[in-house]
């Protein structure tokens, strides 16, 4: 997904992004950083598996949207959603090994997830568990799909796969200590902005995949 830098900045800047945040998507907005994200040649284990959720904006989100939404909702939500999505999405690595979906679909479900996990914050949407954990599942599918396809090029593929889904952690981590961080204030508004402009990243990458 082919992403321009100084666009997605001018975006950014102008929706009042926290800023403990901006510097870490500014970064995987930077052309260098976009095109580690496809990882083209040889790859390594452990650092190249952990590098790669990082590396693209789009799996950035979806896995922090993950963590906030988990905080937003409180209760067993706040470790239940983060545990299960890299668990579901290794199956999505199998899939991807195994070349099942074409990498267009793959795009398009992962801009769509990026899409409604900041709509869902952004609305605020207190989700039964059971519906909350069937829609993290089938998103962390899709965002397993990428990595599995890389799996086979990497020089010890069980410590790539190890490396994204710690990534993966971490970066849920991130979101639920800034969705606790941002709930008490103005009545967690600030999380439900932030969810807008989660959403608004989806629909951005959404019109991407359709266009390149």
């Amino acid at each position: 997904m082919n992403l321009k830098p100084c666009r997605i900045t001018r975006a950014y800047l102008r929706t009042g992004l926290p800023s403990a945040l901006l510097p870490a998507l500014l970064l995987a907005a930077l052309p260098s950083v976009a095109e580690a994200h496809v990882m083209d040649g040889p790859l390594g284990g452990f650092g190249s598996g952990f590098g790669h959720p990082l590396a693209g904006p789009d799996h950035f989100l979806a896995m922090l949207a993950v963590g906030l939404w988990g905080a937003q909702m409180g209760g067993r939500s706040v470790w239940s959603l983060p545990a299960t999505f890299p668990l579901i999405m290794c199956i999505g690595g199998v899939l991807g090994m195994l070349g099942l979906l074409p990498t267009e679909i793959v795009q398009v479900g992962i801009a769509v997830s990026v899409l409604v996990l900041g709509a869902v914050i952004a609305a605020q949407w207190k989700a039964p568990e059971w519906a909350a954990l069937v829609l993290v599942s089938a998103f962390a599918v899709l965002h397993g799909i990428p990595h599995g396809v890389l799996v086979p090029r990497a020089t010890d593929p069980a410590a790539f796969t190890v490396g994204f889904v710690v990534s993966t952690g971490v970066i849920h981590v991130l979101g639920i200590g800034i969705g606790y961080g941002l709930k008490p204030l103005f009545d967690g508004r600030l999380v439900r902005g932030l969810g807008g402009v989660i959403a608004a990243c989806g629909m951005w990458f959404l019109v991407s995949a359709f266009v390149a």
